[in-house]
């Protein structure tokens, strides 16, 4: 006859562990233990930001250029000649861009600063004697308060990610431009080195996932672009048709603060309202704010939904999270990234967690490609055939 025995006055035949109480304990370690394993690592990463941040922006451009490079090859090109012909050229254009940017904002920083300054002021003064029970002396705390946080090491130091010195600066531009090439080169051999240790049906799931990784992030950087394009051009034409002076560089501004989501185009905007505050009154600021929040509205219900699809499709708490957390991590550079990354990591969620993992990425990136940057858009290497395994396939 079959006994049992009791431990610690539990039900017979259950261990300490095996209760209600026992479960929710062992799923307590568990988030603490993949709590610390999380922080362990975003700290060895910020450690070593001079190679992360350099990879993660050549991952991130790489993404965006294949299609340049699978068009190139379907043209007949050799794979050698179609990379370098898209990296010289992304370059040359990123360059130019960069270069244009400086020159116009430099150029006019100093009036620039002054004028945002002045209307600042006006800004203050107008709140100070407007219907609303704030007082002069609130507004002067929460200005220090602003004024303290912008002009502090940290920021200052998390603004730049720790990159302090111009040799750093050319150390990781001139590894992020090698990086890049390899990834337009043999993006797919370096992903499938990775996986060989891998089983099948693991091996599967992350090639699904660097495929669907590098379609969210081409997705979203050449929309971004696009947007960013749109509403630089947008509201450089109402400040120049409203004569507020330092239209370029306000432009400028807002074109680069606009690949900062729901964040940076905002802020650009106002900027150049408080310009227009001081050079042309109320009326023009008033416009110019108009003209913003009009952008943005667009931005959010039109222009993204129509060039990044699907790209991004993450709630706005999420991207604001996203942002702080980038902001803390990276300063304005992580600001930058975060949102992308976020948007790469819910992906990835989805391979793990759907049946299928390859449902509907055919249609995203062709007819099942690896998932290096040319291939995302569908072309493979040459010499790097087909899975040797048929198990291998993720399309099976």
């Amino acid at each position: 006859m079959k006994t049992t025995s009791t431990v610690g006055g539990l039900l017979p035949g259950r261990g300490l562990w095996a209760d209600g109480f026992g479960r929710a304990a062992t799923r307590a370690a568990q988030f603490i233990l993949v709590l610390i394993a999380l922080s362990v690592a975003i700290y060895g990463l910020v450690q070593l930001k001079l190679i992360v941040i350099p990879l993660m922006v050549a991952l991130i451009l790489a993404a965006a250029l294949s299609p340049v490079v699978a068009f190139l090859r379907g043209k007949g090109l050799p794979g050698a000649l179609a990379t370098w012909i898209t990296f010289l050229a992304a370059i040359l254009v990123l360059g130019g861009l960069v270069t244009g940017i400086v020159f116009a904002v430099r150029s006019e920083w100093d009036e620039l600063v002054t004028a945002a300054g002045d209307g600042f002021g006006e800004l203050q003064r107008f709140i100070a004697s407007g219907p609303l029970p704030i007082d002069q002396e609130m507004i002067d705390r929460a200005s220090e308060a602003v004024t303290s946080f912008a002009t502090s090491s940290r920021f200052g130091a998390g603004a730049l990610v720790g990159i302090s010195t111009a040799a750093e600066v050319l150390t990781g531009a001139l590894l992020g431009a090698v990086v890049l090439f390899y990834f337009l080169k043999d993006g797919g051999r370096i992903w499938d080195f990775f996986l060989r240790p891998f089983p099948g049906a693991i091996r599967n799931r992350l090639r699904c996932s660097g495929a669907r990784t590098l379609v969210v992030l081409g997705q979203y950087v050449r929309g971004t672009a696009i947007i960013a394009l749109i509403e630089g051009v947008v509201v450089g034409t109402a400040l120049f048709i409203l004569r507020v002076p330092l239209a370029l560089p306000l432009a400028a501004i807002v074109f680069l603060g606009a690949f900062i989501p729901m964040v940076g185009a905002t802020v650009a905007g106002i900027l150049a309202a408080l310009v227009a505050l001081v050079a042309n009154g109320p009326v023009a600021a008033l416009v110019v704010v108009a003209i913003v929040v009009g952008i943005n509205q667009l931005d959010g219900h039109v222009l993204q939904p129509v060039v990044m699809g699907r790209s991004l499709h993450l709630h706005g708490l999420v991207i604001l999270l996203a942002l702080a957390a980038g902001v803390i991590l990276a300063g304005l550079i992580g600001a930058v990234l975060a949102v992308p990354l976020a948007a790469v990591t819910w992906a990835i969620i989805q391979v793990w967690t759907q049946p299928d993992p390859v449902a509907g990425l055919d249609v995203a990136v062709g007819a099942g490609p690896p998932p290096g940057p040319a291939e995302a858009a569908g072309h493979r290497p040459q010499g790097s055939g087909g899975p040797k395994n048929p198990e291998d396939d993720p399309r099976r």
